[in-house]
C-alpha cells in the first residue's frame, strides 16, 4: 500500500508516518520502480501501537522499548509493567507539582482585587526576586 492508504488505514498522517520511519519506529519502506514508499500490513499494526501509546503520552524513546518487546516473543511481561509504572511514577510527580502550582496562582488569584487599582499582587509576587 502507498503512504496515503497507509495513513487512513493507521489513522496517522503521512507526515507522521515519514518522521515515525526517520526515527526507526517502523521499518524503512521498500519502493516501487517508480520510487514512491511501498507499506505492508504490519506498518499498519506498528503505527496504530504507536498512534494509541502516543495518545497515553509515551516518549518516543518508551515507544521504541515498547514496540521492540510488543514484537519480543519470549519477552516478559515484567519489563512491560516496570516500563508503565516507571511512567505512572513520572506522571505523578508531575501532577503534584501542577498541583503545587495551582494552589500558589489560586491564592494569588485570591489576593487580586481584579479592579481599577494598579497593585496586584500577581505582578508583585512576579516581580520578587528569590534568593538562589
Amino acid at each position: 500500500m502507498n503512504i496515503g492508504q497507509l495513513a487512513q488505514a493507521s489513522g496517522v498522517s503521512a507526515k507522521m508516518i515519514r518522521y515515525y520511519e526517520s526515527r526507526g519506529l517502523i521499518d524503512l519502506a521498500g519502493r516501487n520502480v517508480a520510487g514512491y514508499r511501498q507499506y505492508r500490513e504490519k506498518d499498519v499494526h506498528s503505527l496504530r501501537f504507536i498512534r494509541r501509546a502516543r495518545d497515553l503520552g509515551f516518549s518516543l524513546a518508551r515507544i521504541q522499548t515498547l514496540l521492540e518487546l510488543w514484537q519480543d516473543q519470549s519477552r516478559q511481561s515484567a519489563e512491560v509493567k516496570h516500563l508503565a509504572q516507571q511512567y505512572i511514577d513520572e506522571l505523578d510527580m508531575q501532577m503534584e507539582k501542577l498541583q503545587l502550582i495551582r494552589q500558589q496562582l489560586q491564592a494569588l488569584a485570591q489576593a487580586c482585587h481584579g479592579d481599577t487599582r494598579p497593585d496586584c499582587p500577581i505582578l508583585q509576587e512576579l516581580a520578587e526576586t528569590v534568593p538562589v
